[in-house]
């Protein structure tokens, strides 16, 4: 049965023909894998979410956790769930040997977990919370913590979340006053609250590993002033002892749950830090533990934010996909109206697949989510050659490209596989917004995304202000670079078509650098940043493109005659569309930013 979740044979286009993620396999790290393993994992990956996590999407999201003053309740479904996910190894699988993992790559970590985004992105937040708090810890935690706090996680005894925001914040974390004060054991004691934190109760597993921003106060207890004074913690709901037992309950404590229109199935979560409802020792204070050295917390957050950005851009495309495949199948199968040219009312009706607005729509979905995912995976495999690859300066460039890639990574899915999910609606008529068909949820649940893990604001001015400007420019050139090579490729084939379609990327990424140079060579902060969001769209439009041309270029020549040639031509003919009809955006936008224009910038409160 074809699956409306996510394209198998799309899937493996992308990791297979496309990223050749099979030459993987020559490295130390993958060498006892093989495309049969990679696709074992996957299989398990489908089936899993298809079985477990897909059948109590609706249900979870019709009956919300409920917090009743002293605990958290949902309905089972999402605790048997995990448990499968967690008994079948995948809260380790890309992680090392030593720690109960299977040293998957990351490209097909994701690959399979994307199946479960689009399953039940309720369901499969608490994984994804766990595995990316997990890494950060590998990477700057000390051994004992690894010991106490990760290996737990890894099977999933203990899950994780991230406490960034407070009421007072938001997304400005240099005004963050949740306090750590040290203690003489070398631990420390925490004050403070947290807000949207998902993930941030439950009874799911033994424990919760919360990693929080918090300032060490000054000799006069003062809080340092901006985010240069932000440390890290791990502040647990319960201690653990030295065994690896459980042991009492720390001061973490809820004080209650939003409700969004998304995402219904995870908690989140206003915590409370140090309120005084517990007193673990017999002394005031939440118990937490410093990672790495004072001050150095905002810089190791960013490495589970990062992750995390990705990670979002992902969903966004699972939930996007999802939405597509589903509107697919009922214009197949919903029948109504006949075409322009043949309105005779004795004739049968035609499938709405038949018309070409609805082909259109689909056409639309199918471009954005393609292309969505596609980029996704190249981010993921950016991630095996930087820390895999035996060459330094395929290491370097890979850095840098991933730099550069995840604010598009983030918010381009976020923004457009939204919009596919609005067409997916649309699709349906009156029946998408009813919650008959699950298309509504979709759209409500994938809303969230544009705003989880910095906003398209945030990402843009990340994006201009510092991602293309960075060591001289290094991570955009390297990009160009990766482009151009694409372009030149393409042009290269004896289809004029594809020349076409080399010509027209061309054009729009050379005005992209030209009005990059234009704004950073004004001198003026405010103005250069006054429409990074325009720039932020512009931007993930050209790189899209530029995967689409990927893409076409790999499509075009696998055509051989037989039944998958349908498969390559419905490739070819999404990039088509994406060239007609969402790549000319571009150019107004970018002549937009080349006349500097002012009017966001000199717009008063007083005139709204």
């Amino acid at each position: 049965m074809t699956s409306r979740l996510l394209s198998r044979r799309d899937v493996a286009f992308l990791l297979y023909e496309w990223l050749d993620v099979e030459s993987l396999t020559a490295r130390e790290r993958f060498a006892d894998h093989s495309r049969e393993t990679f696709d074992a994992a996957m299989l398990t990956c489908e089936r899993i979410a298809t079985d477990l996590f897909e059948p109590h999407n609706k249900k979870s999201d019709q009956n919300e956790p409920r917090f009743d003053g002293e605990r958290v309740t949902m309905i089972p479904e999402v605790g048997e769930a995990l448990k499968v996910f967690c008994d079948a190894g995948l809260m380790a699988a890309g992680r090392d040997y030593e720690l109960g993992g299977s040293q998957l790559p990351a490209v097909v970590e994701k690959a399979g977990f994307a199946w479960f985004k689009a399953a039940n992105v309720g369901t499969s937040s608490y994984p994804f919370l766990t595995i990316g708090n997990s890494n950060l810890l590998l990477a700057h935690g000390s051994a004992e913590q690894i010991e106490r706090f990760v290996k737990p996680m890894m099977t999933g005894r203990f899950f994780g979340t991230m406490c960034l925001s407070e009421t007072q914040a938001g997304s400005s974390l240099s005004d963050v006053k949740t306090r750590a004060v040290p203690r003489d054991d070398g631990s420390y004691r925490l004050f403070g609250n947290k807000m949207w934190i998902s993930a941030g109760e439950h009874e799911l597993s033994e424990n919760i590993v919360h990693l929080v921003l918090a300032k060490i106060p000054e000799p006069d207890g003062s809080l340092p002033v901006g985010v240069k004074g932000i440390s890290l913690f791990i502040v647990p709901k319960f201690l653990v002892r030295d065994d690896g037992s459980i042991g009492e309950r720390n001061d973490v404590v809820l004080a209650g749950l939003n409700h969004k229109m998304g995402y219904r199935g995870t908690t989140n979560c206003l915590l409370n830090f140090g309120e005084g409802k517990y007193e673990p020792g017999g002394e005031g204070g939440a118990v937490g533990y410093l990672v790495g050295e004072p001050a150095k917390g905002l810089a190791q957050m960013f490495h589970m934010m990062n992750e995390a950005r990705i990670g979002v851009g992902l969903g966004a495309v699972a939930l996007g996909y999802a939405g597509y495949l589903h509107s697919l199948d009922y214009a197949r199968n919903r029948p109504q109206g006949r075409p322009p040219a043949g309105k005779d009312p004795a004739q049968a009706q035609v499938p709405i697949v038949a018309h070409a607005d609805v082909r259109r729509m689909l056409l639309a979905q199918k471009s954005y989510v393609e292309g969505g995912l596609a980029l996704n995976l190249f981010c993921a495999k950016l991630v095996d050659d930087e820390h895999t690859s035996d060459d330094e300066a395929a290491r370097t460039e890979a850095k840098l490209l991933l730099d550069i890639l995840t604010p598009i990574a983030k918010s381009w899915p976020s923004q457009w596989c939204l919009e596919a999910n609005s067409l997916a609606i649309q699709v349906h008529g009156g029946y998408g917004y009813t919650r008959d068909y699950d298309v509504e949820q979709f759209y409500r649940d994938n809303r969230l995304n544009p705003i989880h893990e910095g906003t398209h604001g945030i990402q843009g001015l990340d994006l201009l202000g510092r991602k293309v400007v960075m060591q001289g420019g290094a991570a955009l050139k390297a990009l160009s670079s990766r482009i151009r090579s694409t372009i030149a490729r393409c042009r290269a084939v004896p289809d004029a078509g594809s020349r076409k379609l080399a010509t027209e990327l061309e054009a729009q990424w050379d005005r992209l650098e030209e009005v990059t140079a234009v704004l950073h060579g004004i001198g003026d902060t405010n103005r250069t940043l006054a429409n990074a969001s325009v720039y932020l769209e512009a931007f993930g439009h050209c790189v899209v493109a530029w995967i689409w041309l990927e893409q076409a270029l790999v499509a075009g020549r696998s055509m051989r005659g037989d039944a998958d040639d349908d498969f390559y031509k419905g490739k070819l003919a999404a990039c088509r569309y994406f060239f007609a009809f969402e790549l000319p955006k571009v150019g107004p936008m970018l002549e937009l930013l080349a006349a500097l224009d002012d009017t966001t910038l000199t717009m008063q409160d007083a005139w709204f």
